[in-house]
């Protein structure tokens, strides 16, 4: 069986106070579920975490099935669950990205929903699977908050006002065409997921982790690549990448460098080791 190391660290809420995270994480035997429940700007919705939580719960119930389903349609089937059980609407309810990984005896499979990646690395190096569509949607200009931090007006109750103005025009490009797409009460989002299988024998391990941490990447641009994550990972242990992208936010302490919603955002980084020996 693969070796399975988990690091996560929670962020901080909008106000920049202490709160439990919203990332969630469920190992299993033969899987691995992680998922970054959205911070709400709602006071009428669950929390992004609470969504997330049941959310890898009900992933996690049916992947526990004998011969369970493709990983899109255990996907789909766990949304309409809980947006069944909890009365949720489309457009209007609490939501969370998904990254899952399920492996056999001869293969490796990887799914994708919003921005939490799963890298596979083989004899060719790493294979970053990401679903960057939240990334490619268009920024407003002029006064959003990204604008604000770059200037130097830092956080605060402005930020926040700016974050929920900015907040309300993504809410309408949310499982769209020309959006983005995550996991909220439209079962069909699951199709709309990034997938990947790979041989088993070709994979030698595998990197899982939320925006938190892969913002160290493809942001702030601490690590050049994935492999310098993995090869960190490997010496030190996964809680040393998370502590790296911590410091340099530390050091952007206004957020005028790296504009971001919060000073800190959630963690998680899984690493599955000796996938290949079956």
């Amino acid at each position: 069986m693969p070796r399975v190391e988990v690091a996560e660290q929670p962020g901080v809420g909008l106000d920049g106070s202490a709160r439990p995270s919203e990332d969630v994480v469920v190992v299993r035997p033969d899987a691995v579920i992680v998922l970054d429940g959205a911070t709400s700007l709602r006071t009428d919705l669950p929390s992004g975490g609470w969504y997330a939580s049941r959310l890898a719960a009900a992933i996690a119930e049916r992947l526990e099935e004998p011969h369970p389903a493709d990983p899109a349609d255990v996907l789909a089937a766990a949304i309409r669950a809980v947006s069944a059980e909890n009365g949720f609407v489309a457009g209007h309810s609490p939501s969370s990205t998904v990254a899952l990984l399920r492996w056999t005896e001869t293969a490796v499979d990887a799914l994708v929903l919003g921005d939490s990646p799963v890298i596979a690395f083989g004899p060719g190096g790493p294979t970053v699977l990401a679903d960057d569509r939240l990334a490619a949607v268009p920024r407003r200009g002029g006064g959003g908050y990204r604008t604000r931090l770059r200037s130097g007006a830092g956080y605060g109750p402005d930020h926040v006002a700016a974050l929920r103005e900015s907040g309300a025009a993504m809410d309408r490009l949310r499982n769209r065409e020309g959006g983005f797409w995550v996991a909220e009460a439209d079962p069909a989002a699951a199709y709309r997921a990034r997938r990947a299988r790979w041989p088993r024998a070709e994979v030698h391990a595998v990197l899982m982790a939320t925006d938190g941490v892969s913002c160290g990447v493809d942001d702030y641009q601490i690590f050049p690549d994935w492999q310098a994550v993995l090869d960190l990972a490997r010496r030190h242990g996964p809680r040393a990448v998370l502590d790296r992208v911590r410091a340099a936010e530390r050091s952007d302490p206004d957020g005028s460098r790296w504009p971001r919603p919060k000073p800190h955002d959630d963690q998680v980084l899984v690493l599955v080791e000796d996938m290949a020996l079956a």
